[in-house]
Order: structure tokens, then sequence, then C-alpha cells
């Protein structure tokens, strides 16, 4: 096969959750880019509303917009039931939703741990099952959850005091290799991103607050990611270039995760 059609994803219907801004955003228009048709699914559909009017006119392929919180089992019957109704089928579907909550692991509130959990891991779980049920019968497919480097390892408070959040980063690299490992046999491919450091709605503050140069120190690449950084990255664990790996989260973070 050519490369180009390797990497192509033309005629493709892609998922993006949490995808109408930042990260997800960046991901929503890197798989547009490629080929495409695109559901751009998050809790503010106005965002999506616009970030889909964009998609279509700078790229051609359709662009769907969906309200859809992902902690809500019916929100995401109602995701994948919006796609299969108004695209034919899911192809590609990036877990990208998330939030996070900043406190001393002390003194950690457990209704923010339950609702991080609900949505980082539960909801990713939830929506990937639903998905795998329409690609199973179509004869295979690509999900690629989204993780954090924070998922590889503790981190100090100083830098990132946020253990809810660190800790379903880290069960999303497990649960990506699990379901690699059971749904390899209907031609299912599980992969991750680990992406930092990027600045996003959710991180520019926190960044903010203990120093963007000591972030950049501490980055081998001495930078942050930028607004393409990641689009390569899911392109390659979307399309048929990666069809021999499955189980694998990447790390998209300018070395951090090398670091001894």
């Amino acid at each position: 096969m050519n490369v180009n059609d390797l990497f192509s994803l033309k005629g493709k219907v892609a998922i993006v959750t949490g995808g109408s801004i930042g990260l997800g955003a960046q991901m929503s228009f890197g798989l547009a880019e490629a080929g495409a048709n695109v559901v751009v699914a998050a809790r503010k559909v106005e965002r999506c509303i616009e970030l889909c009017k964009q998609i279509e006119a700078q790229t051609g392929v359709r662009a769907l917009p969906v309200a859809c919180d992902t902690s809500k089992a019916e929100d995401c019957q109602n995701l994948i039931d919006a796609t299969v109704k108004e695209l034919g089928t899911v192809d590609i579907l990036v877990n990208n939703a998330g939030i996070t909550w900043g406190a001393n692991a002390i003194n950690y509130p457990m209704d923010k741990w339950q609702q991080i959990m609900n949505v980082n891991l539960t909801g990713v779980f939830q929506l990937s099952a639903m998905a795998a049920r329409i690609m199973k019968e179509k004869g295979g497919g690509k999900i690629i959850n989204i993780s954090s480097t924070t998922g590889f390892g503790g981190t100090y408070p100083e830098v990132q005091n946020a253990v809810a959040y660190n800790t379903s980063k880290g069960a999303v690299i497990t649960l990506t290799k699990d379901l690699a490992v059971k749904w390899a046999r209907y031609n299912i491919h599980v992969n991750g991103i680990a992406p930092g450091p990027f600045i996003t709605h959710m991180t520019e503050k926190h960044f903010a607050g203990i120093g963007k140069d000591q972030i950049k120190k501490a980055n081998p690449m001495g930078r942050f990611g930028s607004e393409w950084d990641l689009k390569g990255a899911a392109v390659f664990l979307a399309s048929a270039a990666s069809d021999f790996i499955t189980g694998v989260t990447i790390p998209v973070d300018g070395g951090s995760n090398a670091i001894c």
C-alpha cells in the first residue's frame, strides 16, 4: 500500500469527545484534514457547532456537532446513535473528554474524586464498549484513548497536586492495554496518546501558577506542545499506518517521559 494511502482517512467516520476546544479541537481538525468525517462531541454544544462550521469550511468534510456528557450512559448512547444515523457508522473513536481538580491528597474531596473517575475512566470505557459493538459488526475500527504523562507515575504536589486526575489517566493506560488484548480478535485496535505538557484551557492557570519556565526546563525539548503536535499521532493511530499496533500509549511530550 502506498504510504499516502496508509495515512489517508478519506471516507472514515471519527468521533472526538471533548472535541470542541483545546487538544480535542486540534485532533478533530487533524482527522478532518486527513479526510475523515468528524463528530465533535462535548458538553457545551455551542462550541461544537462553531468548530464544526470551521472544519467544514476549511476541509470540505462533514462535521457533526453532538452534545455529550461522557459520564452519562444515555448521552454516550445518543452520541453513537446520532453518528450512525447521520454518517452511517463509527470507524474511529477518540476518547479525549476529561476533567481535573487540584487538592491536597490527604484531604481530597471524595465527590470530586468520583466525578473525575466518572468522566475520565468510566466514560472512556462505556463509550468504547458502545463503539466496539458497531466496529465488531463492521469488521474493525480504531479507538484512541487520551491519557497523560502524569498517568505513568506520581507527581510532586508542587508540580501537579491532582491525585484523582493522575490516577484516572494511569487507569486509562491499563484499560487501553486490556481492551486491546480482548478486542484484537475483532480487528479493533485500541491505543493511546499521553500528551504533556500542552497549554490548554485546563492547564493554563496551573502552568501559570508554578511557572512556565520551570515546566520548560523539565522538558528535554524545552517547549510546550504546539497547536499541531497531536495531529500526527492521532492520524497515525486512526489510520491503516498503525494496523499492526495495539495496546500502546504513545507519549507526545517533548521527551519528558524519557527522563530517569
